[in-house]
C-alpha cells in the first residue's frame, strides 16, 4: 500500500503527479525483489515543513529537498533483497498484513527548485526524489563513493522505464 499526504498549499499536487509517484514506488519494489505486501507513506510538504522536520529528527536546521525514515534495519552494506528476500516476518514489523517500510517527505518546494537548476521536469524531479529515498528504506546508502556509485546505478535503472 502506497499513502500520500500533502501537508503544503505552495505547489498544485495534480492527479498525475500522485498516479506517477505510485508508479514509481511499485516499479522499484519490484525491481528491488520487494515480493511481499508492504506499506509506503509518502508525504508532500514545502520548505519550512522538511526544514522543521530536519532540525527535530536530525538536528540539522536546514532545507532538504527529501527525508526517508526506514522502519527496518539492515546489517552493514547490504539492502533489503540481501536480507529480507526469505525472511519470516513477525507481527511487529507489520500492519496488519503489510510490512511497514517506511516514511518518505519530499519538499515539492525545493523540487521545483532543483528541476529549474537542473534543467529537466518537475515531474522527473519528484520521481527521482521519491526512488532515491525509497531505496535509502530499502537499505541502500550513499555515504562511501562506491555506495553512492551503486545506489545511483539502481536509481537510473529503476527511472528508465519512466523515460522522464
Amino acid at each position: 500500500m502506497i499513502f500520500l499526504d500533502n501537508r503544503q498549499d505552495k505547489i498544485d499536487v495534480t492527479e498525475n503527479l500522485r498516479k506517477n509517484v505510485k508508479e514509481v514506488i511499485e516499479h522499484a519494489l519490484k525491481e528491488e525483489n520487494v515480493n511481499i505486501p508492504c506499506e509506503v507513506s509518502v508525504i508532500f510538504v514545502d520548505n519550512n515543513y522538511i526544514k522543521n522536520i530536519n532540525r527535530e529528527n536530525r538536528n540539522i536546521d536546514k532545507i532538504t529537498d527529501v527525508l526517508s525514515f526506514p522502519m527496518l534495519e539492515y546489517p552493514k552494506g547490504q539492502v533489503f533483497k540481501d536480507v529480507y528476500i526469505d525472511y519470516d516476518f513477525q507481527p511487529s514489523d507489520m500492519d496488519g498484513k503489510n510490512l511497514v517500510l517506511g516514511d518518505i517527505a519530499i519538499s515539492l518546494e525545493r523540487a521545483e527548485q532543483q528541476s529549474r537548476e537542473f534543467g529537466h521536469s518537475f515531474l522527473r524531479e519528484v520521481c527521482y526524489l521519491t526512488v532515491h529515498s525509497l531505496l535509502h528504506l530499502l537499505g541502500y546508502d550513499h555515504i562511501k563513493e562506491e555506495d553512492k556509485k551503486i545506489m545511483r546505478k539502481r536509481e537510473e535503472k529503476i527511472l528508465q522505464k519512466f523515460e522522464l
